[in-house]
């Protein structure tokens, strides 16, 4: 079971999910470069342009770990990372779980992504020129649970340990991508946790996706914001063992 972090995350941010399945699956976690422990010195800007080098880095994991039958588990734009990988190398995969995905963040007619293009460029603006005041304004409204304001301080405090310059690079790779076009192709069984109140991918994201997605189950989780594996564990991990056992 390999587990793929969001945007301006890193792999600490599954430890309240990994121990329920410890038992029985190899567990596999990992920092994209720029993230956590990664080694800054393997970025490459023209690799990591689009969403398709983030996807080429967890398939060198998987063909270096030489994995079969895996469960990959991706949150937010992870989701679509390993939705390409799981394009390119099928025989790999089992099954996918989704936490909090979109294909494509901007809307486009009759497409509900959430933002609108000029949303997204003032965003990524604000990155360039005020990366620590993005991270502090910008968390809370992510993390949702403002009664828990210990969670959106730990998002916060990622954000801003990230490399900014890669953070801003990821961003706009992220933020700009659109694999709408991509959701047909993959057959692998996937689960889609959608949450309540999430900025990032509202409700209409994940009936959008659900739809386009062969071989796909929604479920509407009670948990709020965009990061359900930090704010409501138990939720997350009784769906997914729902899910996995059935």
């Amino acid at each position: 079971m390999m587990f793929a972090h969001g945007f301006g995350c890193d792999q600490n941010m599954w430890r309240f999910i990994t121990p329920a399945f410890e038992t029985d699956y190899k567990i596999v976690a990992f920092d994209y470069v720029g993230a956590g422990g990664s080694d800054l010195s393997a970025y490459r800007r023209e690799r990591y342009s689009t969403l398709s080098g983030y996807a080429r880095d967890v398939l060198d994991i998987i063909e270096a770990l030489d994995l079969h039958d895996l469960v990959f588990v991706g949150h937010s734009v992870s989701g679509m990372i390993g939705l390409l990988a799981a394009i390119e190398q099928p025989q790999r995969f089992a099954k996918m779980i989704m936490v909090g995905p979109s294909p494509c963040y901007i809307n486009d007619g009759d497409y509900v992504g959430g933002f609108g293009h000029g949303d997204i460029e003032e965003l990524l603006k604000m990155m360039e020129k005020n990366y620590m005041g993005w991270s502090n304004s910008l968390a809370p409204v992510i993390m949702k649970n403002p009664d828990r304001p210990e969670l959106a301080q730990e998002l916060e405090a990622s954000f801003c340990s990230t490399d900014p310059v890669i953070a801003q690079q990821f961003a706009r790779a992220t933020f700009l991508s659109d694999n709408r076009s991509d959701l047909q192709s993959m057959k692998i069984p996937a689960l889609i946790l959608q949450c309540a109140e999430d900025l990032i991918a509202p409700a209409e994201v994940g009936t959008y996706l659900h739809t386009r997605l062969p071989n796909s189950s929604l479920v509407q989780m009670k948990a709020t914001g965009h990061c359900p594996h930090m704010s409501h564990p138990e939720e997350t991990i009784a769906l997914m063992r729902r899910y996995l056992d059935g």
